[in-house]
């Protein structure tokens, strides 16, 4: 991978401790930024910025923040300002999904769900666009999922919070259109990580059937998008032509279909 030679920019990257988040912070670390690195896992959190730390000669910030609590946010904007950190680079990675009908699934977990997939998303990149707008540089990175782009039975809520950051993102990279801030949403596929294991999915068909892609290549795709301004990234062609494919098959086929693929054997 090309080097960069962003030695004094920062990137904040939610869900840094694993899977896409610790690939990306990797990835990061690689071309320069120093990094500011956000996740509710502390003696995690803390052995990749150590690993981190090591390997480059980088600054590199943990915090341990629960991003289910709506005043994360602010708490973490406050940290930085009182630190004069300036965040060139925002990475909003974390996110979590639960499996099940929804008229059994646990309620509290799906508000949890929406704070962290969609609150605090929209919460974080409030706060640090307008500095971005200002200077007249910056790149927001937001995690949507192949799932943004078709309803998803027995993920339902999981599945409409990632169509919300996809609208989002593409929305918002229109708004700042000649304004040298970018935003990009990264739509994978399945990915090899703890995700599947956590919300359930373990043994869905669609898991058992399909060869997962590997997080560090899903990274890797996600930061040259971001790198290039992209507005919205489908790593692997099978997603690409899944995501053109729903367009033209009537939408109750659609949920029919995704909901065979959902279904635990």
């Amino acid at each position: 991978m090309k080097k960069s030679h962003q030695r004094n920019q920062t990137v904040l990257i939610t869900g840094a401790a694993n899977g896409i988040g610790y690939e990306l912070a990797y990835i990061f670390a690689q071309n320069n930024y120093n990094l500011v690195l956000v996740d509710i896992m502390p003696q995690k959190l803390a052995d990749v910025a150590d690993k981190i730390r090591h390997q480059f000669e980088i600054r590199v910030k943990p915090i341990v923040k629960d991003l289910s609590i709506n005043t994360s946010p602010e708490d973490i904007f406050a940290e930085l300002q009182q630190e004069s950190i300036q965040i060139d680079v925002l990475v909003n990675n974390a996110g979590f999904g639960i499996h099940g009908l929804f008229s059994e699934t646990n309620l509290n977990t799906e508000l949890e769900m929406l704070q962290v997939n969609l609150v605090t998303l929209t919460h974080l990149t409030k706060l640090f666009l307008k500095d971005m707008v200002r200077k007249g540089d910056g790149k927001i990175l937001n995690l949507a999922s192949a799932a943004a782009f078709q309803p998803g039975p027995l993920m339902a809520v999981y599945f409409a919070t990632k169509a919300y950051i996809l609208s989002f993102s593409q929305a918002l990279a229109r708004e700042l259109e000649n304004t040298g801030v970018t935003v990009t949403a990264l739509c994978p596929g399945p990915t090899e990580s703890a995700f599947h294991k956590r919300t359930g999915l373990a043994g869905a068909r669609q898991i058992e059937s399909n060869n997962m892609m590997d997080a560090k290549k899903v990274a890797k795709i996600g930061y040259r998008a971001l790198m290039a301004g992209k507005t919205v990234a489908i790593p692997g062609l099978k997603n690409k032509m899944l995501a053109e494919m729903v367009r033209f098959i009537p939408r109750n086929l659609v949920t029919k279909i995704v909901k065979n693929m959902q279904e635990v054997t």
